[in-house]
């Protein structure tokens, strides 16, 4: 059998099932969806594991035409819903009569996708995408001989999969940026050393012990060869004075520093006409750390905005004004600091190398999400109780009355296990701040998470944004 991958779910699927697993169940080939010819391949079932929609369905009718064309009736094709089936997708495929061409349509119930040990996201509907790889810059992972001889340097983007099962990866995943060097300056020593050791295997016995560890060396070099190349391009970001200079206002942001009036560096930014998400993560930033923006600085961000990138942005300043990341000030008290004080949400004193508290991920600033998180474990939310009413949202504390039969007892030292669910989005800061916090000695609690998506600032604020067609104009 063949199966025809939307792709789009070929990074999901993949954290699930490897193509040498597929291909022990009888799996031949695969190939991307694309309108068109399916790739020639000696099979009688072809399957389409795609997501509930209209364009591609479209996609899936050409393909079959083409086989008809090619072929004849000679071939059975299935169809895979992933997350649910739908209806109005079989009603397109209906209406151009090829419904009837579809042996079985069937969907897969993918509601939590296992990205890792510790983590997992449902990556609803609306979210899907390759999220099991990275794609890097070629040129980074050329040997540095090849660079030297002047040979043509590889142009394919470098896929690399990340996850804990790789052993310097899971070191460094959860670092502050500023640590990663130093982690993998001290594991360049360690496996110089280790293949230096060569050279004191006298007896059969020590070189045989010697070869049987080489696989193992070799791979760590490559992972490292890889990571840090992939520190370099990271580095070459951290580096420049253009994210510095971004940090430093948003650390003065979260620190309570000059939030109640247009901010210079936003002004500069957008005159030069910046990148839109740039723009609007700040003033938005600003907003929440200032319990809004007073009506003439808002009127002022608003208007320049529309007027630099275009009236069509309306919509995507409404949008964050419904979220209330953008708002008027309607009240003359800020409870920001209050909160950030009690909380202890910013520390001037942190310790990136060498963490002791969670601020560590953000250079100062500690997750509000994995600080109530914390304190709910210990001492509870009783004692922070009248900041909670400053905060969105109400909150609730339940406990769940579990039947006498469901009780387990923990062992001596062994830890509470507790599941945290973000509904909306997480982001790697806010992991690796609870992989920090599972990792405490005296916290006595695994952190186990799970999600409706994986997000980072830019795609929060670009899953926000709508734009009109400026031609409506």
């Amino acid at each position: 059998m063949a199966i025809v991958w939307d792709e789009h779910l070929t990074g999901p699927f993949g954290l699930i099932a490897q193509y040498s697993l597929l291909k022990e169940h009888e799996v031949d080939k695969m190939f991307t969806l694309k309108e068109g010819r399916i790739p020639p391949a000696d099979v009688k079932n072809i399957i389409f594991f795609v997501r509930p929609r209209l364009e591609l369905m479209d996609i899936i009718a050409d393909n079959i035409r083409c086989e008809d064309r090619l072929h004849g009736p000679h071939r059975d094709f299935h169809i895979l819903f992933l997350p649910r089936r739908s209806l109005l997708c079989e009603q397109r495929l209906k209406e151009q009569g090829l419904l009837v061409h579809i042996t079985h349509i069937e969907e897969y119930s993918l509601d939590l996708i296992p990205f890792d040990s510790d983590l997992m996201s449902m990556e609803s509907e609306s979210a899907f995408r390759v999220i099991a790889n990275v794609k890097l810059p070629p040129e980074k992972f050329a040997p540095k001989k090849q660079n030297e001889t002047g040979r043509d340097l590889p142009t394919e983007p470098k896929k690399l999969q990340l996850n804990s099962a790789e052993e310097l990866y899971a070191e460094i995943r959860d670092k502050n940026f500023n640590a990663v060097g130093s982690v993998l300056s001290k594991k360049a020593k360690f496996i110089s050393a280790a293949f230096e050791g060569r050279h004191n295997a006298k007896t059969v016995g020590e070189i045989k012990q010697f070869v049987s560890q080489l696989p193992h060396m070799q791979a760590a070099r490559t992972s490292l060869a890889n990571h840090t190349s992939i520190a370099e391009l990271i580095k070459d970001i951290t580096a420049s004075e253009t994210f510095f200079d971004n940090l430093t206002v948003e650390q003065e942001f979260m620190s309570g520093i000059d939030t109640d009036k247009v901010n210079s560096y936003i002004e500069d930014s957008i005159a030069q006409k910046e990148p839109l998400i740039k723009i609007l993560r700040l003033v938005c930033m600003q907003s929440v750390c200032n319990n809004g923006l007073k009506q003439k600085v808002l009127d002022y961000y608003k208007r320049e905005i529309l007027q630099t990138y275009g009236y069509e942005h309306i919509l995507t300043l409404n949008n964050l004004e419904k979220a209330g990341l953008l708002k008027p000030q309607t009240s003359t008290r800020n409870n920001y600091p209050t909160i950030r004080k009690t909380l202890r949400l910013w520390m001037d004193d942190i310790n990136e190398q060498n963490p002791n508290d969670i601020s560590y991920v953000y250079s100062g600033y500690a997750p509000l999400s994995v600080r109530l998180t914390q304190l709910l474990a210990r001492p509870g939310w009783r004692s922070i109780e009248e900041v909670l009413k400053m905060l969105p949202g109400p909150h609730f504390e339940e406990r769940q009355q579990l039947p006498s039969g469901l009780h387990k007892k923990r062992q001596q030292g062994e830890n509470r296990v507790t599941l945290v669910f973000f509904l909306g989005g997480v982001t790697y800061a806010e992991i690796a701040a609870l992989r920090f916090l599972s990792q405490m000695e005296e916290g006595g609690t695994e952190y186990i998470i799970a999600t409706t998506k994986l997000i980072n600032g830019t795609s929060w604020i670009k899953s926000m944004m709508d734009k009109l067609e400026p031609s409506l104009f």
